[in-house]
């Protein structure tokens, strides 16, 4: 059976998570420069999402700026800060045709005007559509989603809407940016790197982890396969012991 029938043959993760790490390396290897990276690490996410949604991933979320990006070099930062204009670009036609969503998760008080302005025009234009939704973290950092998450809920508490004793895990999850989302299943982090970097700290807590080598333009549709393997693979008990039927 070939490796792509096994995968499909299994349990489908409903949500994965990508830190699309290794733009500036893999375009220095070639003798480019990073932008240049970066530019194709963009179109990359466009045919890795096709796939997701091909083979029924009901969310895919990606890191595509990070809360401490904004340390980067200003040429860089300012390339970053078009990305969104440029996903705009590369996702037209396919992610329609494929009915595809697409949300930006993070802070957007940083953004210049333009680039808050397309956020919430992409947001809009595809909020009804019902395929794979596409989450793009940008300016994201779990500590602070989780903080913002907190003061909402301290918010709440404080006004009288909720009681100390309606604080849950459930709670807590209706106030994180991917509350739309499934539970998170998988996260798989690219070019060798194995850290989480800020990135879903509260989501990943019984996700599975796989660090693969490739860097992100150079990880294709094989190596996504390759990780949904491994991941069908593990044995995941959720903090319990599954029974031995021996």
């Amino acid at each position: 059976m070939s490796l792509e029938n096994r995968v499909l043959s299994k349990y489908i993760p409903e949500h994965i998570a990508i830190i699309m790490d290794g733009n500036g390396r893999w375009a220095k290897r070639i003798g480019m420069p990073r932008t240049f990276g970066h530019k194709k690490g963009s179109e990359n996410l466009k045919d890795i999402a096709l796939v997701c949604n091909e083979i029924g991933i009901k969310a895919l979320s990606v890191y595509a700026f990070s809360t401490e990006n904004w340390s980067r070099p200003k040429a860089e930062i300012d390339y970053l800060m078009a990305l969104p204009a440029e996903f705009k670009e590369v996702f037209k036609g396919k992610f329609k045709d494929n009915d595809i969503r697409v949300i930006f998760s993070g802070r957007k008080d940083r953004f210049p005007k333009k680039v808050q302005e397309l956020i919430i025009d992409v947001e809009e234009k595809t909020k009804e559509r019902k395929g794979l939704i596409l989450n793009i973290c940008f300016d994201y950092g779990s500590y602070t989603e989780i903080l913002d998450g907190v003061k909402e809920i301290s918010k709440k508490f404080k006004k009288g809407d909720i009681k100390l004793d309606d604080i849950t895990e459930d709670l807590m999850h209706d106030h994180l940016y991917t509350r739309e989302l499934p539970r998170l299943d998988l996260l798989i982090r690219t070019s060798g790197e194995e850290r989480i970097s800020n990135f879903l700290l509260w989501q990943l807590a019984y996700s599975e982890l796989i660090f693969v080598k490739k860097h992100w333009p150079a990880f294709n549709r094989k190596e996504l396969f390759k990780a949904l393997d491994n991941f069908q693979k593990r044995n995941r008990r959720f903090g319990g012991l599954k029974e031995d039927k021996s």
